[in-house]
């Protein structure tokens, strides 16, 4: 494998933690594919779906226009290339705010992130992501008060 391969891959992963904690949704879709497998199984319940990449990073904006802040963190990379394809699995840390009135204002995930890649247009992009959690703490709720206040903020 290439340096400039591993560099430009890690790249896609810490770009997404960057468009997501500072709300930069165009610099989060540049990132992806434009049709993306998303399995958030160990988080959500739900079984991975592929969907249009403007569907999922529409519905991060929803999410994350309504915490207060948000902070991503990547670390370990682990990467495999295969000619025009490529995997990196990443440890993730994630910390979510947000104030209200009903428990914590926080809500942290621990684990990592497999991304497969495909190379298009010579530029490294992720057309599948698996998050796999170690653990959680925190109020959880304020995950969906959060989803509610976005939709509101955006809406109006």
């Amino acid at each position: 494998m290439d340096f400039n391969d591993f560099n430009e891959i890690t790249q896609r992963r810490y770009q997404y933690a960057l468009g997501i904690d500072t709300r930069d949704f165009d610099l989060l879709r540049s990132i992806f594919t434009d049709e993306i497998t998303m399995d958030f199984e160990d988080y959500s319940g739900q079984p991975a779906s592929t969907m249009p990449t403007d569907e999922w990073v529409a519905g991060c904006r929803i999410l994350f226009t309504g915490l207060d802040a948000t902070q991503h963190v990547m670390t370990n990379p682990i990467v495999q290339v295969d000619g025009d394809r490529a995997t990196c699995r990443m440890y993730m840390k994630a910390e979510h705010f947000f104030q209200n009135d009903q428990g914590n204002v926080d809500f942290a995930l621990g684990g990592y992130y497999t991304d497969t890649l495909e190379k298009v247009g010579g530029k490294w992009l992720i057309n599948g992501v698996t998050l796999k959690l170690f653990w959680n703490r925190g109020n959880r709720h304020i995950m969906a008060m959060a989803a509610e206040k976005g939709a509101k903020i955006l809406s109006g």
